[in-house]
């Protein structure tokens, strides 16, 4: 039951109730931490929780592996938390942890040189690493958490390069790839060029791609720009080329069906980039899942009939790029249409999202016992009382029990 004067209409579809059920001495916690014990790895590997603030554990999310989780969790979970629901879907994020063998389970193939240098560090193992988060990892978040089959990945440098090695050779784990600054310049571009092969003979169908790149493009040589890196030949802007080489060629092969964009941060380093682009990267894989004219459900003038296909139109879009049936509305929302075109003094459209949120949400006590809302402000007592039934029977909680007694009362007055 929602007590409420929606004065502002026009913000509705961006406003969420984003406030935790619980309390504690922290103003924010982050990443629940949890292990696994690893066969694939012979170790116990480290990962991080992030449930949605309104996880309900009858509904299903789709699933966000993070890369270097202990540095970036605390990054996408602001992004997400401040845009779900109007830009983004509600989602369950995992941390996975990589400070401890970072470079050897990121990085793509071996090398014993690196810079004209001898390189010594374990390095090369991201098949192992691949395979200890395909068969054990990914089983087991699947196995202990809510979560779909609509996954995404992001990575951070040799996290990015992970990703992208993710896609090019184990393509069918991940729908988005966020890749902040990859280390594409690894072994000499070797997943670049390995993925110029893979691009001419298959496609990526379905796949999405947000690449970001940070603001140094060569570390000693400020004439160096966006505008001529690629005409650069050194060592030192190999790191740039190879993401923009990257970009190239998937623009080069419109035919493999992959979706991609790129951004440049000019005015962020390499150790700044993951912030702004977790945030462009996000927003931009989720473009469809944005609401489509909200302005419509804020006028009075739009007949009921337009409003309620374009509900059944959004159902559709939602189930074609989840792969499953997803409602379209989250069910304050519809309980905020409800109310608010109640307190319009329009009780046909208040009637039909609340008839809606209950057939979206049929285990919803609270979606009954508004409906008894709107009963109640047509002096209907008898549906009241019976949807204020149907919420108890649903929930068993006292509230509803006493509500029946309230309504009961009056109704023995009148």
């Amino acid at each position: 039951m929602i007590h409420k004067t929606y004065l502002i209409l026009v913000s509705i579809f961006f406003i969420f109730i984003h406030i935790g059920n619980t309390q504690s001495n922290y103003l924010v916690e982050i990443g629940n931490t949890e292990t696994i014990k690893s066969t694939v790895l012979n170790e116990d590997r480290t990962y991080y929780v992030q449930l949605p603030q309104n996880f309900n554990e009858n509904k299903k999310y789709p699933v966000v592996y993070v890369l270097d989780g202990g540095v970036l969790l605390n990054a996408v979970h602001i992004v997400h938390d401040y845009y779900y629901g109007g830009y983004m879907p509600e989602m369950i994020i995992i941390g996975v942890a990589n400070a401890k063998n970072r470079t050897r389970d990121l990085t793509t193939s071996k090398i014993t040189e690196r810079h004209g240098l001898p390189y010594n560090e374990q390095n090369g193992e991201a098949d192992v690493f691949s395979d200890f988060l395909i068969n054990e990892l990914i089983p087991h978040i699947e196995s202990n958490y809510p979560v779909t089959k609509y996954r995404s990945i992001i990575g951070h440098s040799y996290g990015g390069l992970f990703a992208a090695n993710m896609l090019v050779n184990y393509t069918d784990i991940f729908e988005n790839y966020l890749l902040i600054d990859p280390s594409l310049d690894w072994d000499n571009q070797k997943l670049l060029k390995d993925f110029e092969l893979e691009l001419s003979k298959r496609k990526f169908e379905g796949k999405n791609i947000y690449l970001a790149l940070g603001g140094q493009l060569h570390l000693q040589n400020k004439e160096i720009t966006i505008e001529n890196v690629m005409d650069d030949t050194s060592e030192y802007t190999l790191f740039a080329r190879s993401n923009i080489g990257f970009y190239n060629l998937v623009k080069s092969q419109e035919t493999s069906g992959l979706d991609m964009n790129w951004k440049y941060y000019k005015n962020d380093l390499h150790g700044t980039v993951p912030l702004p682009s977790i945030l462009d990267g996000l927003k931009y894989f989720f473009e469809w899942y944005q609401i489509e004219n909200p302005e419509l459900f804020n006028s009075p003038d739009t007949p009921i009939e337009d409003l309620v296909a374009l509900i059944r139109k959004r159902e559709q879009k939602l189930k074609k790029y989840f792969g499953y049936c997803v409602a379209p509305f989250e069910q304050d929302l519809f309980n905020m249409l409800g109310y608010m075109n109640l307190e319009m003094g329009q009780p046909n459209k208040s009637l039909t999202f609340f008839n809606l949120n209950i057939e979206y949400y049929p285990e919803s006590a609270n979606a009954y016992d508004s409906l008894a809302d709107y009963y109640m402000s047509q002096n209907d007592v008898e549906n009241a009382l019976k949807n204020v039934n149907l919420a108890f029977d649903i929930s068993g909680d006292t509230k509803y029990k006493k509500r029946i007694e309230e309504i009961n009362i009056k109704k023995i007055k009148h």
